[in-house]
């Protein structure tokens, strides 16, 4: 189904065309017509499937501007806060409509200002809850009420929050709620808050046809960053997401991997909002070429032509590794999802590796160069930074040569 045949407006459909959506995607095709006859809704549906242009575009159809505050979106993160802002924002400028990020690391009053003017507000479970007890922020008017990426925001332990804001939004409201996964939390969240809601799953994100997922195990942890080092500068021809643990390691990885002339910058949670938006943009404006990220990163983040991802350090569950690897092969795109496993990884791969969905191949082991690794000391000792992983012994098996890498890694 193409957009242009949904019954909206025409200045919205002809917004849509000129922000170059032509062809509906499954969750698209699916959920529109439901929420414009008035169905809440609730949507298995992971990012990158078109799910926040399948409920937005349907609600600035049946909102009103000047009205006050009539749709209220909860998100778990604040890179998805902003995300989801936008696409109101260039979809509802045409009509007037006003829509407003609200999330914490941030000055409050701005915000307390713009709410008065605001259509639409976007915003964290945290953040919203303390306008309510500021009474800064009121649910009167709000016809709307979305939950977008449900299960991360119970992962994160927001389900009480979540459940105080919504009751005390007006029980008149549309509700829909969208998550990767369906659990017995939501379903008890879809009971008690939703009105026979119409249920829409999609299939796996996980498309073997774009996506091709490479395990490399590697026996020495010193390898580890050389081999991944090797990776970027020879088999990455597009923009790569590496994914580590901690947001310590993040910043570690993303120093060394400055000092070899790769272009990287890091995001994780301990960094101000402003810094994250400014590794975002670096990279969705191919400014550099390389993010490392911590799980932050791995929901509601829409970067285009990411061609591979990396798991320098294994997720503990299947989800989070979906969710990681759903950054990749976008929009019918190919991409790569390459795991760098050492021995202490093993037990969660494992457990990764059993689900049916997923074919995850081990390459074989290319010819590399070791490269320093410096862990900097925050013992506060005065000895200077400690090197870790330096392959100092030039012998026969560190020094590989990097010149017979393919594209593709051979799969054993």
């Amino acid at each position: 189904m193409k957009f242009k045949d949904i019954e909206i407006s025409t200045k919205l459909k002809e917004t849509i065309t000129r922000l170059g959506f032509e062809d509906m995607t499954y969750i698209q095709e699916m959920v529109v017509p439901k929420i414009l006859k008035g169905h809440d809704v609730v949507g298995q549906a992971e990012t990158g499937s078109g799910k926040t242009i399948a409920f937005a575009m349907p609600i600035v159809e049946k909102i009103t501007p000047g009205r006050g505050l009539q749709v209220l979106v909860l998100t778990p993160t604040r890179e998805l806060c902003v995300q989801v802002t936008d696409v109101f924002k260039d979809l509802g400028k045409p009509n007037g409509l006003s829509a407003l990020s609200v999330y914490g690391g941030v000055g409050i009053e701005p915000q307390i200002k713009n709410i008065q003017k605001a259509e639409v507000v976007v915003g964290t479970p945290g953040r919203i809850l303390d306008h309510m007890s500021r009474n800064t922020i009121k649910f009167h008017n709000v016809k709307f009420l979305v939950l977008d990426e449900t299960d991360r925001m119970l992962d994160m332990g927001f389900i009480d929050d979540v459940e105080r804001i919504i009751r005390e939004t007006p029980k008149s409201r549309q509700s829909l709620m969208f998550s990767a996964t369906i659990s017995f939390e939501i379903e008890d969240i879809m009971k008690r808050h939703l009105r026979d809601p119409v249920i829409i799953r999609t299939k796996s994100q996980v498309d073997a046809k774009n996506l091709k997922q490479f395990y490399f195990d590697i026996y020495y942890q010193k390898d580890k960053f050389p081999l991944l080092v090797h990776l970027l500068k020879n088999s990455t021809s597009g923009l790569a997401i590496v994914f580590c643990a901690t947001k310590d390691e993040t910043g570690i990885v993303a120093m060394n991997l400055r000092k070899q002339g790769i272009n990287a910058m890091e995001i994780h949670g301990g960094m101000t909002q402003n810094k994250r938006e400014e590794s975002l943009s670096m990279l969705k404006n191919e400014e550099i070429d390389v993010l490392v990220a911590t799980d932050v990163a791995a929901r509601g983040l829409d970067i285009k032509n990411v061609s591979h991802v990396y798991n320098y350090d294994v997720p503990n569950t299947a989800k989070e590794y979906i969710h990681r690897i759903g950054r990749t092969a976008r929009a019918g795109e190919d991409g790569d999802a390459i795991t760098l496993l050492t021995n202490r990884d093993h037990d969660s791969f494992r457990r990764i590796n059993n689900e049916e969905d997923l074919n995850i191949q081990r390459a074989e082991m290319p010819r590399f160069n070791m490269v320093p690794f410096v862990r900097p000391s925050f013992e506060g000792r005065g000895r200077g930074p400690q090197r870790r992983g330096f392959g100092s012994r030039n012998n026969s098996r560190n020094a590989r040569s990097s010149g017979d890498f393919k594209r593709r890694p051979r799969i054993n």
